[in-house]
């Protein structure tokens, strides 16, 4: 399974970008679906994440900015970034949990898989 993310890019604050990721692969399931990010010098953190059947969970700091939005069918998550601040940039990293595949005819699982990261700046 690999996920792969678009959209990053350099915006001004109080600007908007779209994030997309797709996952690939002999998929059995993908319980949720979301967004980490991680800033020069800082820890990776939680940005949002959707689960099946579950309300998105949002970091508090995007709460009211960023919509987390998910299709199942095409196995894609998406991150609507809006007012945007120079705090935001960061990379950001799509990641998939609790995901289970096809390995010939039989399903395995593995804990979590992640995307190559897209760089999101905001600066005037």
């Amino acid at each position: 399974v690999q996920l792969q993310a678009s959209g990053g890019g350099l915006v001004q604050p109080g600007g908007s970008l779209r994030l997309s990721c797709a996952a690939s692969g002999r998929i059995f399931s993908i319980n949720a679906m979301g967004w980490y990010r991680q800033a020069p010098g800082k820890q990776r953190e939680l940005v949002a994440d959707i689960a099946a059947g579950a309300n998105p969970n949002y970091a508090d700091s995007v709460k009211g900015r960023f919509t987390i939005s998910r299709d199942n069918g095409e196995a894609t998550v998406y991150l609507q970034m809006n007012n945007l601040k120079p705090e935001d940039t960061a990379v950001y990293y799509c990641n998939a949990g609790d995901v289970r595949y096809y390995i010939r005819t039989s399903v395995t699982w593995t804990r979590a898989v992640w995307g190559q990261g897209t760089l999101v700046t905001v600066s005037s």
